[in-house]
């Protein structure tokens, strides 16, 4: 589950998270850090109890696939366009986009003061997957409820 990762030159991996508008994280994939994000995207998705009505993601998850798998499911797609897609623009809401990447980037915070999972000493993915599930739950308890 490390790969290399060909903009920083160096081996690695990807944390995949699913938060609410709390930064509350629902759920969690790792990749690859020489895979593309939207690999990850169905088993994020998979790892969510219900669908949520609305979903915001990164333009890295503008893609076909993921568009027409939200719209089958009847959730509406908060997603910027990608220019390297060599799509028309897409419509999305701005403001309300800005408030959900900044609960993801809370949660990214919160997840740094857990010296051992931002190192990263384990070599196994599962090892490290079941670090972050318990940073996740330690992170429910600290600022959940």
């Amino acid at each position: 589950m490390i790969g290399y990762d060909g903009f920083k030159h160096r081996k690695g991996s990807k944390m995949h998270v699913c938060v609410d508008e709390g930064s509350m994280p629902l759920s969690i994939a790792l990749g690859a850090g020489n895979e593309h994000d939207s690999k990850r995207f169905d088993e994020l998705l998979d790892g969510l109890e219900k669908p949520p009505k609305e979903l915001y993601a990164d333009s890295a998850y503008d893609t076909e696939a993921i568009r027409g798998r939200l719209s089958s499911m009847d959730v509406e797609a908060n997603i910027p366009v990608n220019p390297r897609n060599g799509r028309k623009p897409i419509q999305y809401d701005i403001e309300t986009y800005g408030k959900m990447r900044s609960a993801v980037e809370r949660f990214y915070g919160w997840l740094k003061s857990f010296r051992r999972i931002i190192v990263r000493y384990e070599r196994l993915a599962a090892i490290y997957k079941a670090l972050i599930t318990i940073a996740c739950i330690t992170i429910h308890l600290r600022y959940g409820i």
